[in-house]
């Protein structure tokens, strides 16, 4: 239960500002190692939001390390397998290793999780003072803590960052759109695919792909375009998503047939990271260091790898000796795993958009490439499909006896 109307100085081991994903994650992995946290956030449940809506198999083996991967996938709806197409065409129908759940219940999910040793306090953070012993952190509503450690995991939200003087590099402005959306099959029939990554088919569309998938009973649509945050484009989309989808990927249609769709959320994103981080007392992590491409699917990794890191590896030493120096924060900036990570995530995020958007011969060549080799395993694992089930048959035949 938050706590609010307090006055007295709070003093904590390690204080977290912000509870989405990556805080909420945090402070219930802290609070369950018994290390004294408090978690600040202004709401009691976190509120609607259109940000990650699934984890694949690689973010589901990073949640294995933090201990709270079951109850979490307990709450998504696993896709079983997923179909891959281009042109109209079905390449690939390989294994579902996604879970599909709304941010929102993402989140509050993980809220679940922490324990009630851990204080949380319904209220922002308006001022933060650090130094290489003691933090201090002034809330909205006139609250003070102290802490070893502040983790700020505050995502978009600059302000903070900025009034303790970090800065903000703008990488990429709107360097990709997410669309989000509900579909479900017009006359009451049923999509052939339990889910279905599609493909664009020509670098002048400026989209890269769309994925279906099921959340709960909703067969959810995220698709990711590289066009400027006011395009009339979206506006259209919006208005009739239907002809707007089948003009943009035609042979998306004989694969989906009519549908009907729900709201339609549209989040444009920039890539962003933050400089001057290395500071005594205070730890960045998520999107409060950097952000991601949704199109390229990294940003849960991101986030998951930051946490998973910070509260099994570096917090627990951090606090076995005293003070709180730059130089030992830095252990986690330089951490090997978290560095292949964000390299890593920057990386496919421009990687991807030219693999969507660059006419030139050699993007040509290696689109044309991904498709064959996307065919090749797709053929592959029909013929050891057909193999299985030859093999099962003549292993299950019944002899007629002899008479």
């Amino acid at each position: 239960m938050a706590v609010t109307g307090m006055r007295e100085m709070q003093n904590k081991n390690v204080v977290i500002i912000g509870g989405g994903f990556a805080g909420s994650l945090a402070a219930a992995m802290l609070g369950r190692a018994g290390i004294d946290t408090a978690l600040v956030d202004p709401h009691h449940e976190y509120p609607p939001d259109f940000r990650c809506e699934k984890l694949d198999g690689t973010q589901v083996a990073i949640l294995q390390k933090t201990g709270l991967a079951e109850p979490i996938l307990r709450a998504a709806t696993w896709d079983r397998e997923s179909w891959v197409a281009r042109f109209g065409r079905v390449v690939d129908r390989r294994p579902g290793d996604q879970h599909g759940i709304f941010y929102t219940p993402l989140v509050n999910t993980v809220r679940g999780l922490i324990p009630g040793e851990v204080l949380r306090i319904a209220a922002k953070a308006s001022e933060i003072a650090t130094s290489d012993d003691l933090q201090r952190v002034t809330l909205s509503d006139g609250q003070e803590i102290s802490a070893r450690l502040v983790v700020l995991a505050n995502g978009l939200n600059a302000g903070l960052r900025h009034k303790i003087g970090l800065t903000t590099e703008i990488l990429s402005t709107c360097h990709s759109i997410s669309i989000g959306f509900d579909v479900s099959p017009s006359r009451g029939q049923k999509f052939p695919f339990p889910a279905l990554t599609y493909y664009a088919d020509h670098p002048r569309d400026r989209a890269a792909l769309i994925t279906l998938f099921p959340i709960g009973t909703v067969m959810r649509a995220n698709l990711f375009v590289y066009l400027d945050a006011n395009d009339v484009w979206l506006k259209q989309f919006s208005a009739s998503p239907r002809e707007m989808l089948f003009e943009l990927m035609p042979g998306l249609r004989k694969l989906m047939g009519d549908f009907e769709a729900g709201p339609i959320k549209i989040r444009p994103v920039d890539l962003y990271a933050t400089r001057g981080y290395r500071r005594a007392g205070i730890v960045l992590i998520g999107d409060a260091f950097s952000t991601s491409c949704p199109a390229a699917g990294t940003g849960a990794r991101k986030a998951l790898t930051d946490v998973e890191r910070l509260c099994n590896v570096h917090i627990p030493h951090w606090l076995a000796t005293p003070g709180m120096d730059a130089e030992k924060i830095g252990a986690f900036y330089d951490d090997p795993v978290k560095r292949a990570c964000d390299d890593f995530s920057l990386a496919k995020a421009y990687q991807l958009r030219t693999f969507s958007t660059d006419t030139g011969l050699p993007w040509r060549a290696r689109r044309w490439a991904k498709f064959l080799a996307q065919s090749a395993v797709g053929g592959l694992r029909r013929l050891q499909a057909r193999s299985r089930s030859s093999d099962f048959s003549t292993a299950t035949r019944v002899e007629p006896s002899p008479k």
